[in-house]
């Protein structure tokens, strides 16, 4: 697939994310118009990996509505947030604002963010949840990485699990309840077109832009790219439970978040790095 054909997949990405931003902002899964609690969005490994962040540059890629970047700076980080969507940087900064928080957004596609961020480099850059399926190249990516990272500076990503990305997210019409892989666990065969009205969250239809693409990558294909960059890879972890109920018979955690019943399958992921 050629860079062409790519940046127009991305740039529909781009259309689909703004179009899908109001409908999330005013949703009960991100619950903005309660009391604001980003804590809630981390797994406490992630808070042992990510170590303290007080006084430390923090970079959120792809940060959306910025939920989770929110919580950096509640612990003292100078925080910035870096989206590709327009609409998704003016709602994060609206949110920070009402939170009393000082946290930067930038609009840019992140593998443009070296020079939108005009050369700066962080103690931690951190990306998730949700990120990594939406970029084409993961080699260019991580050099984009590499190069946004102070010596000794951290990559922290915590992402779903390329298993749960292959399980579909319900089962087809006439289908028992069990789960299904739907789709590939390794790249190779381009890019998931999806024409959706309706996004993860709760809401009405996406008015507007509904055409989004995805790719699938790997766990092997993520760390390949990362040392190829240059990055030593430090930890990883694997893990049973979800923030939020993504099938009806997850159960609840002491932890409040949510896992399937056995046997136990990997459903996200956390992997740390150092330059």
């Amino acid at each position: 697939m050629t860079t062409d054909e790519h940046a127009r997949m991305m740039s529909a990405n781009q259309a689909n994310w703004d179009a899908r931003t109001p409908v999330h902002v005013a949703s009960r899964f991100y619950g903005l118009d309660q009391d604001l609690d980003p804590a809630r969005w981390f797994a406490s490994f992630e808070w042992d990996d990510l170590g303290e962040l007080a006084g430390r540059d923090v970079l959120h890629l792809q940060c959306h509505l910025g939920t989770e970047t929110l919580a950096f700076a509640q612990r003292g980080a100078r925080a910035v947030g870096l989206d590709f969507s327009a609409v998704s940087v003016a709602a994060a900064d609206g949110i920070a604002r009402k939170a009393g928080l000082d946290v930067t957004y930038v609009r840019a596609n992140v593998y443009d963010a070296v020079a939108a961020l005009e050369g700066r480099q962080f103690d931690v850059v951190y990306t998730g949840k949700g990120a990594l399926c939406y970029l084409p190249d993961l080699d260019r990516w991580a050099g984009v990485v590499a190069r946004l990272l102070r010596p000794g500076g951290r990559l922290y990503i915590v992402e779903f699990h390329p298993l749960l990305n292959s399980l579909g997210p319900k089962p087809g019409p006439g289908e028992g309840p069990e789960l299904l892989l739907r789709h590939d666990y390794l790249s190779g065969d381009g890019a998931v077109h999806r024409d959706a009205t309706h996004t993860y969250t709760d809401g009405p239809a996406v008015a507007g832009a509904t055409d989004s693409f995805e790719w699938m990558h790997g766990i092997g294909e993520v760390l390949g790219a990362l040392t190829q960059a240059g990055l030593t890879i430090r930890r990883l972890t694997e893990s049973d439970e979800l923030p939020w109920q993504r099938w009806p018979h997850m159960e609840r955690t002491p932890s409040g978040w949510w896992r399937l019943p056995e046997p136990r399958i990997p459903l996200l992921y956390g992997l740390l790095a150092t330059r």
